[in-house]
């Protein structure tokens, strides 16, 4: 039995992922900042189960955090999952929104990581984050998601090669367009609840495939993980003609652009 630490883990994908991990009979740490729906989803699993509720971005919730792996004596897998994200043209966000979704996601998960580090090298364990094609790619509409996603890629692409002598297995995984609650709770550029609905491209995948998906390639120690082929094809795209992706994009995303 492993033990499996999921941040952003009451609803959407970090739930999927935990349900997954639970099948195989490991024990779960669930973190997320809605204490009801820990308590909710602790009841439904109803063994094999510890929860912590606390908003990653409080001053000290990574050493709650740290405290809570040390009480349960190891850690085998960590699932940076919790994020959010804002619809709202750059010059139009308030720059604390900015800084709220760079908190949210890489800064939490880097410090997390880096925290938890010193108990993942007692079981060579494995950390898997759930970045976004979108760190890989421009979208109108999204630079500060885009911007967290990307250092997020880039920090933990590093720490893999850096970790990989003392056994840390890093899993990027890069989605695109998903079904799960972090697109309805989006910020607009007040940092309201983003006013229009998203644009996307291709289809809109399933969290619970995605979910079966990672825990998959996490037994096969893959690098990366992109679920959505097309999305994939598009970030090439935008590397080898970034001027023929710019005008595509413009006009799939143009909701985006209207928002002035």
């Amino acid at each position: 039995m492993k033990t499996v630490l999921i941040t952003g883990a009451a609803s959407g994908l970090g739930w999927e992922i935990a349900k997954v991990f639970h099948q195989r009979g490991d024990h779960l740490l669930l973190i997320d900042r809605d204490a009801d729906g820990l308590t909710a989803r602790a009841t439904e699993l109803k063994e094999r189960v510890s929860t912590l509720a606390c908003d990653l971005t409080d001053a000290n919730a990574i050493e709650q955090i740290s405290q809570q792996v040390d009480a349960l004596g190891s850690l085998d897998v960590l699932v940076n999952n919790a994020g959010i994200t804002q619809r709202s043209l750059a010059a139009k966000t308030n720059p604390a929104v900015m800084k709220k979704v760079m908190a949210v996601d890489w800064q939490a998960p880097m410090e997390l990581a880096l925290a938890l580090l010193p108990a993942l090298y007692k079981t060579r364990g494995a950390i898997i984050n759930i970045g976004s094609m979108a760190g890989w790619m421009p979208v109108p509409g999204r630079a500060g998601y885009c911007a967290a996603k990307s250092a997020l890629a880039q920090f933990f692409e590093v720490l893999r090669m850096e970790e990989a002598d003392n056994g840390i297995h890093v899993l990027m995984v890069y989605p695109s367009f998903l079904d799960t609650p972090i697109e309805k709770n989006a910020l607009g550029g007040d940092g309201q609840p983003a006013k229009h609905a998203r644009s996307t491209v291709g289809r809109i995948d399933d969290a619970g495939e995605l979910a079966r998906n990672i825990v998959k390639a996490l037994d096969q120690r893959k690098p990366r993980l992109f679920p959505n082929r097309f999305t994939l094809f598009a970030s090439i795209l935008w590397r080898i003609a970034p001027g023929f992706f710019q005008r595509m994009t413009r006009k799939r995303f143009a909701v985006e652009l209207e928002q002035r």
